[in-house]
């Protein structure tokens, strides 16, 4: 067979590779996305597109606007909510084709596209309702532009590049450091420092710094809440050597054989003839090297093995000419451990929709507890305020079970206690924004309180600790009905409220 003939038809496999693998992904992730009960994070995104603002306490609009298109769309449905999300994951691959095709050529195209989707995090994007997954359109757009902008800087690239800076700058702070790689990995490349000096790059820059003026504002009318969260209240901004097993968990998702390959490609690219591989070398090693090195200085409480994934994304255009260096048994190896990863990734979302699964998971201390309980504690609610005096008002323990009662009821004013869960999320602010923050006060009727909370969430050292600090805030409690879910592994407890009376000190104390 020619060489004509072999690369024609290495070209054919490829792209049915990646198109049967797209319609595959695309058809689990819809399902997934049909049966997975709301993660916490997504309703409280419901929940501020309930509350349409410009910003919010713990990030910039676009996630909630999101949301909100959703429902408005389809229904306060978790499909519905999860749409928009959807058809973004599902538009990413073919950037990362058409960007990767234009710059070697469309065999590589269709590989870097189909590993795209083979990351673990990067296929799962989508199922839920989470503001990476617009958070990475932007990058890949930012990259793709900059990527174009080595070789002329005409108006359809400034408008590629002002649209991934203004996607980014409405959805996360953290897309700061993405922009920030950009400009130093334009300003290493000579062709980079040419493209500055073009006025259209810097109207797109300018158009693109517009998009922070909403969080600008907000954190200006509210004594730079969210901020100070973002940048001081949740990093301890001292060295700790948690920041190893931190680093190893920023760095397993892109799957043990794979990650050599990241780091060769790495390495070529840094060395590479060609500017565009050289940009994208520096905007992936350059963003990895940073969230791995703020990780020995930032948040230890929160789970941060995503900030990677933009860094790792800008490496996957020069995989596919790695892998090809390498024998065929490492080749075969590094496609089914990246498979497995992500197999694995879809196999927790499974697990975590399934009653079964999670009480599985419960057993062997893997319990999904943000998605899990809601229709059941719903279902507990609607039953106990049938028999509770009419004008009862929920009150809920914490911003999680105000987020995920109010999307199963579609009420997105349910009263929330103080918790510190409110403060560790940056949740507390905007809840107080709203006058949902419950100030002490009884229903105007007369009625009762339906307080509903959960010993299971996180925030006290054990479960009698967080009853004390309920009766602290409302005074001396009833008997509580008690909801064990998936076999126990989460607990709510329900209390009727007739009156409050905070103690300073509760008995047992």
């Amino acid at each position: 067979m020619s060489m004509e003939l072999r690369d024609e038809a290495g070209l054919r496999r490829a792209r049915t590779l990646f198109l049967g693998a797209w319609l595959l992904l695309c058809a689990l992730k819809l399902a997934l996305a049909v049966r997975l009960p709301l993660f916490v994070d997504e309703a409280f995104y419901w929940l501020e597109g309930q509350h349409l603002a410009l910003a919010y306490s713990d990030l910039p609009g676009l996630t909630a606007w999101l949301a909100r298109l959703g429902v408005s769309v389809g229904g306060n449905h978790a499909l519905a909510l999860r749409l928009p999300f959807l058809m973004i994951g599902a538009l990413l691959p073919w950037l990362m084709v058409r960007m990767t095709a234009r710059e070697f050529d469309a065999r590589t195209g269709w590989q870097a596209g189909l590993l795209l989707m083979l990351l673990p995090l990067a296929g799962t994007l989508g199922v839920l309702a989470l503001p990476d997954v617009p958070l990475l359109l932007a990058s890949l757009l930012c990259l793709d532009a900059g990527a174009r902008a080595l070789r002329e800087v005409d108006a359809s690239v400034a408008a590629e590049l002002a649209l991934g800076l203004v996607i980014g700058g409405l959805t996360h702070y953290r897309f700061a450091a993405v922009v920030a790689v950009g400009l130093m990995a334009l300003l290493a490349l000579h062709e980079g420092r040419a493209a500055l000096r073009r006025p259209l790059l810097w109207l797109a820059i300018a158009l693109g710094a517009l998009a922070w003026l909403p969080l600008l504002l907000w954190n200006l009318d509210n004594a730079d809440a969210g901020l100070r969260f973002q940048l001081v209240d949740r990093h301890p901004w001292s060295f700790g050597w948690h920041g190893i097993s931190l680093g190893l968990m920023q760095l397993l998702p892109a799957t043990p054989v794979l990650l050599v390959a990241f780091v060769q490609a790495g390495k070529r690219g840094l060395r590479d003839a060609s500017p565009q591989a050289r940009w994208l070398a520096l905007c992936g090693v350059l963003l990895i090297l940073a969230f791995l090195a703020l990780g020995f200085f930032a948040d230890r409480r929160r789970v941060s093995f995503h900030w990677t994934l933009p860094g790792f994304v800008a490496l996957t255009p020069l995989l596919p000419a790695v892998l090809a260096g390498w024998a065929r048994g490492w080749r075969a190896t590094a496609w089914a451990t990246v498979s497995m990863g992500l197999a694995a990734a879809l196999g927790y979302l499974v697990l975590a929709a399934s009653p079964a699964g999670r009480i599985w998971a419960a057993r062997h201390g893997q319990y999904p507890a943000n998605f899990a309980g809601w229709d059941a504690l719903d279902a507990a609610v609607r039953a106990r305020l049938e028999a509770m005096p009419p004008g009862t008002r929920i009150l809920a323990g914490d911003f999680k079970i105000a987020a995920e009662l109010g999307f199963a009821r579609d009420d997105a004013d349910i009263l929330v206690l103080d918790h510190p869960l409110n403060r560790k999320h940056g949740r507390a602010p905007q809840l107080a924004l709203w006058g949902l923050r419950f100030d002490g006060r009884m229903p105007d009727s007369g009625a009762s309180l339906l307080l509903v909370a959960s010993p299971s969430h996180a925030g006290f050292p054990d479960a009698q600790s967080a009853i004390d600090d309920l009766c602290r805030q409302l005074g001396p409690l009833p008997a509580p009905q008690v909801l064990d879910v998936d076999g126990g592994g989460k607990r709510f407890v329900l209390y009727e409220i007739t009156r409050v009376q905070p103690q300073p000190r509760c008995a047992g104390d």
